[in-house]
C-alpha cells in the first residue's frame, strides 16, 4: 500500500449504494413528505423503525462477541477481574442509594412514560393527554405526539411487556444503565491505562451528584451518555478489528444515539470521520447490507424532527420572554441586549459553585478542566501521527471533536444555562468529555504512584463532597414542579383505589398511572360534564390539585392562576403541606357544583326501574352513550 487513498472506495458499488439510499433517505424524510403526513407516519410506523434498529444493533453485537463469550465457557470465568466488577457494583450503589427514586425533570419525564405507555398498548408513538377507567380497563383515547426521539421509551416499553405496566419501570432501566454505563467507563480507563485508570474513571462519576440525580430519574441522559461511550468504544474495535461485525455494530450504536437526543446526532461526525479514516489505510471499503439498509431507519427521525416546523411551542421559547432565536452566538457571552444569558459564566457558576446549590463535583471539575487543556495540546500532537497510536487513543481524538461542538451547541443554545434546575442535565455529556480527558492524560503517566494518588484524591473528594451531598440533595429542593410530583405520587400510592377523576393542569401525570384526569382548563369548560359524573356517582370521588402563594406580609393564600377554579366549584380540602417557603400545595375534594343558590349536583329523585329487561339494557346503553361523550 503506497499509503492512504479514498480511489478504491470509490469504485466499490456498495459504498454508490449506501450513498444513493442515503440520499432517498433524505429526500423523503425532510422533503418529500407533507408536514401534515409525517407525524402520523412515526405515529404509526415509528415503534417498528426503532424495534428493527434494536434487532439488527443486538444481532451485530452478538456477531461481534460471541467469540469473546465462548472463551468464557468452563473455567474461562475465573479469568474476569472481579476486583472491577465490584468497583462498577459499589460505584453504582453510592449513586443509587442516597436519592430517592422519582421523576425529577417533570415534563420530559412524564412525556417519555407517556409514549412508552402508548408502546406498550399499541404500538403507537403518542403521548396520551385524556384516557380513563372504563369498566375496571384504563383505555386511552386521545393523544400526542411528543418531541423527544424514540429509543428510550423503546426500551421502556420492553420492560412493560416483560414485567407489566408501570411508570416505576422507567427507575428500574435507568438504574440498569447507570451499572452499564459505570462499566463501559471502567472499560475505557482499562483501554487507556490500565486496571486503576478503569478504577479511577468509575470513581469520578461516583462522586457526581448530578449522575445520581438522574440515575434515580425517568429521564433519557443516563441511556444518553452509555450510547455516547458505546459507540466511542466500538469505534475503537472498529480501528483495532477493521471487519464486518465491528463495522456493522458501530453504525447502529451511531443510528441509535441519534434516537435518544437531538443533538446527539453531532456525534456522527466523528463516527463518519473513523469510517473514513481506516477506509482510508486499508484501500478498500467495509460495508455490509444492514448498514446499506440503515438510512431507511432513520426517515422517521428526519419526519419527527418536523414537529419543530409544525409547532412552534416545541423550542419553548415562551420560557425565556425576550428571545427569540432557539440559538444564537450571542448566548454564549451575553453579548446582547438586557436579558441575553451568558452560557460560559453559568457553566463556570454550575461545575464550581456551592455544592448545597449545584450536583457538581469539585474533584471532577478541576481535574476535568486541567486534563481538557492538555487533551488539546495531545489532539494537536496526535493527528499527524494517528496511525501510531492505540485505537482507544485514535477513538478518542476523534470523539473530542464531537464533544467539543456538543459542548459548543449548548453555550449557543438559548436555554443553556448548566447551573439551571431543569437544564443541569444537559451538561452531562460535558462531563464525561472531561473524564476521558483525565483517563487519556493519564495515558502519559505510566507510574503507579501517579494514578495511585488521583484515586486517593477523588476517594477523598467522594467523602468530603460527594456522598455528603448526595445525602442532603439541597439542589433539588429549590425546583417546585419536582417536589409536587412527588407529593402527588405519595397521594396515589396512599389511595386504595383507583376509581376516582383528578382535575390538575399537568393531567398527564395521573394518565401515566392509570387514573382518569382532566385538565383545570376543561374542567372549567366542561361544567356540565362534572355535574353528569358527579349525580351519576361515575367516580368515588373528584379530586382538585391546587397550588398557592402566601403573602409574606399579610398571610393571604391565592390559589395560582393556571390552578384555579369557579367560585360555584365547592372544594373541601384533603390534604396540604408546604413544600417550598411562601407556598401550600394543596388536594381538595369537588363536592358540589353550583349555579347560584341552586346546588346542580344534587342527584336526582329516584325513579321506577323499567321491568321489562329490553328497557333495562337500552336505558344501560343511553348511558354509557352519554358517559363515553362526556368522558373527560
Amino acid at each position: 500500500m503506497n499509503g492512504p487513498s479514498f480511489a478504491p472506495l470509490l469504485a466499490d458499488r456498495r459504498v454508490w449504494l449506501f450513498a444513493v439510499v442515503s440520499a432517498l433517505s433524505a429526500v423523503t424524510g425532510f422533503l418529500a413528505v407533507p408536514d401534515g403526513m409525517a407525524l402520523g407516519i412515526v405515529t404509526h410506523a415509528g415503534y417498528w423503525c426503532v424495534l428493527a434498529a434494536f434487532a439488527l444493533f443486538v444481532r451485530a453485537l452478538w456477531r461481534m462477541f460471541r467469540g469473546d463469550l465462548a472463551g468464557l465457557r468452563g473455567a474461562g470465568w475465573r479469568r474476569l477481574d472481579w476486583a472491577s466488577f465490584a468497583v462498577v457494583g459499589l460505584g453504582g450503589l453510592v449513586l443509587l442509594v442516597h436519592e430517592s427514586f422519582g421523576f425529577k425533570i417533570v415534563m420530559d419525564e412524564l412525556m417519555l412514560v407517556g409514549t412508552s405507555m402508548s408502546m406498550h398498548f399499541s404500538r403507537t408513538v403518542l403521548t396520551p393527554i385524556r384516557g380513563g377507567d372504563i369498566q375496571g380497563a384504563f383505555v386511552i383515547y386521545e393523544g400526542m405526539m411528543d418531541k423527544r426521539q424514540l429509543f428510550f421509551p423503546f426500551l421502556e416499553s420492553i420492560l412493560h411487556d416483560v414485567t407489566g405496566y408501570r411508570p416505576e419501570n422507567a427507575f428500574v432501566l435507568n438504574g440498569a444503565l447507570t451499572f452499564a454505563f459505570l462499566g463501559l467507563v471502567n472499560a475505557a480507563g482499562r483501554m487507556f491505562a490500565g486496571r486503576m485508570a478503569g478504577w479511577l474513571g468509575v470513581a469520578l462519576f461516583a462522586g457526581l451528584p448530578l449522575l445520581a440525580q438522574n440515575a434515580t430519574g425517568g429521564g433519557f441522559e443516563l441511556l444518553n451518555l452509555v450510547m455516547i461511550l458505546s459507540t466511542l468504544l466500538l469505534g475503537a474495535r472498529f480501528i483495532a478489528r477493521r471487519d464486518e461485525p465491528s463495522f456493522t455494530a458501530l453504525c447502529y450504536s451511531a443510528l441509535l444515539l441519534v434516537q435518544v437526543r437531538y443533538e446527539s446526532a453531532i456525534f456522527l461526525l466523528p463516527v463518519v470521520g473513523i469510517i473514513l479514516w481506516v477506509w482510508s489505510r486499508e484501500g478498500r471499503a467495509t460495508m455490509s447490507w444492514p448498514v446499506i439498509l440503515a438510512p431507511l431507519l432513520l426517515i422517521h427521525c428526519a419526519l419527527h424532527n418536523r414537529i419543530f416546523d409544525i409547532r412552534a411551542s416545541a423550542w419553548q421559547l415562551q420560557s425565556k420572554p425576550g428571545l427569540t432565536k432557539p440559538f444564537s452566538l450571542s448566548y454564549v457571552l451575553g453579548l446582547g441586549p438586557p436579558g441575553t444569558p451568558s452560557n460560559l459564566e453559568h457553566t463556570l457558576g454550575f461545575f464550581f459553585g456551592k455544592p448545597t446549590d449545584q450536583p457538581n463535583s469539585y474533584v471532577l471539575s478541576a481535574l476535568g478542566s486541567i486534563a481538557l487543556f492538555f487533551m488539546v495540546l495531545l489532539v494537536a500532537k496526535r493527528l499527524g501521527a494517528l496511525s501510531k497510536e492505540p485505537p482507544i487513543s485514535v477513538a478518542t481524538v476523534f470523539f473530542f471533536f464531537g464533544f467539543a461542538i456538543q459542548f459548543g451547541l449548548m453555550m449557543c443554545y438559548f436555554w443553556g444555562q448548566f447551573d439551571d434546575p431543569i437544564i443541569r442535565r444537559l451538561s452531562l455529556p460535558t462531563h464525561l468529555w472531561m473524564v476521558l480527558a483525565v483517563l487519556a492524560v493519564l495515558q502519559q503517566f505510566p507510574q503507579p504512584r501517579v494514578v495511585k494518588t488521583l484515586l486517593a484524591v477523588v476517594g477523598l473528594g467522594i467523602l468530603a463532597q460527594g456522598v455528603p451531598s448526595m445525602a442532603a440533595h439541597a439542589y433539588n429542593q429549590e425546583y417546585l414542579a419536582g417536589l409536587e410530583t412527588a407529593w402527588r405520587r405519595q397521594f396515589i400510592a396512599d389511595q386504595p383505589r383507583k376509581d376516582y377523576l383528578v382535575i390538575d393542569k399537568d393531567s398527564i401525570l395521573w394518565i401515566d398511572h392509570e387514573i382518569t384526569a382532566t385538565t383545570t382548563f376543561a374542567a372549567r369548560k366542561r361544567r356540565e360534564d362534572l355535574v353528569f359524573f358527579m349525580r351519576n356517582h361515575a367516580f368515588s370521588n373528584i379530586f382538585v390539585f391546587q397550588g398557592y402563594t402566601i403573602d409574606q406580609d399579610t398571610g393571604k393564600m391565592t390559589v395560582r392562576e393556571d390552578d384555579a377554579l369557579p367560585p360555584d366549584y365547592i372544594l373541601e380540602p384533603v390534604r396540604a403541606e408546604r413544600l417550598m417557603t411562601l407556598t401550600q400545595t394543596r388536594m381538595s375534594r369537588l363536592v358540589e357544583i353550583r349555579d347560584g343558590a341552586t346546588v346542580l349536583t344534587k342527584p336526582e329523585p329516584d325513579r321506577d326501574v323499567p321491568k321489562d329487561k329490553a328497557e333495562i339494557e337500552k336505558a344501560r346503553q343511553a348511558y354509557l352513550e352519554n358517559f363515553f361523550k362526556r368522558l373527560p
